[in-house]
This record gives structure tokens, C-alpha cells and sequence, in this order.
């Protein structure tokens, strides 16, 4: 059986040229995914920066290893930064603040990252420079 993953650990993302990506675990699933690609954990420094934040399917997160952690120094800080979740029918964005949908303005949510959840499959195609599911995603609307 898996073992559960905890807020905070760091996740190992095996890529197709040898090399791998790491992310930490953010509540409800969120990976931030530092920049660049590393041999090993050891390598990837305390003060990196993310390159992104991103949810995966539970199925997908299972099969990841964790390599090490990194806690919270409190419960604030273990949250995403905040997303948009956009309306399918009319493009219009809200703001995902700490496992709520709020109200915003466009101007408030237009550079956001989408909300969305992704297969293991399409996180590393992304990671390897492919844009496809990228463009899949609608980007919020000046409504």
C-alpha cells in the first residue's frame, strides 16, 4: 500500500531524459513545481524558485515517490498561491483563495494559472516544454 504523502514533502518527478523535476506537497494537492531539472533532490536548493502550482489527479500523485520534506512554518504558508477557476459557459473568471470561489475582477485573475487537474502523463509532457494541454485550458474573459 502507498504511503500518504504529507504537506510539505518533497515529490520526485522522473522525466524522460534522466534527469527529474521535484515539487512540494501544498494542501489539497497542489504540487509547486521548481524550476529547472536536477539529478537528485539533494541538489535542488532550499531557496529555489517555483516554475509552477499545480493539482494531480490522486492516481497520478500515487505514483510519485517521495524523496524527502520540507514543513510549513505554519498553516498559512502550506496554501497554493491563488488560481482562477473559469466558467465554461461564459469565460467569466472567479478567484480560488484557500479552498474558496470568490468574486473578482478580470484584472484580478487574468494572470493567473488556471484551475485544473492534471494527469501525470500531461505534467511531465509540460515539464519537457510541450505546450498542448496549456492551450487546452481557457484563459478568463474581459466580461
Amino acid at each position: 500500500m502507498a504511503k500518504r504523502k504529507k504537506l510539505g514533502d518533497m515529490i520526485e518527478i522522473p522525466l524522460p531524459n534522466n534527469k527529474n523535476s521535484y515539487a512540494r506537497l501544498y494542501k489539497e494537492g497542489t504540487l509547486g513545481i521548481y524550476k529547472g531539472t536536477y539529478e537528485s533532490y539533494e541538489d535542488v536548493p532550499v531557496d529555489a524558485e517555483f516554475f509552477r502550482f499545480i493539482c494531480l489527479y490522486r492516481s497520478s500523485l500515487s505514483k510519485l515517490k517521495v524523496v524527502g520534506s520540507r514543513p510549513f512554518s505554519n498553516e498559512e504558508d502550506s496554501w497554493a498561491p491563488d488560481k482562477v477557476v473559469v466558467d465554461a459557459i461564459t469565460g467569466k473568471g472567479s478567484l480560488y483563495h484557500h479552498g474558496e470561489i470568490l468574486k473578482c475582477t478580470y484584472e484580478e485573475c487574468k494572470d493567473l494559472e488556471v484551475c485544473a487537474v492534471w494527469e501525470l502523463s500531461h505534467l511531465i509532457d509540460m515539464l519537457m516544454g510541450d505546450t498542448r494541454w496549456d492551450l487546452c485550458l481557457r484563459r478568463p474573459k474581459d466580461v
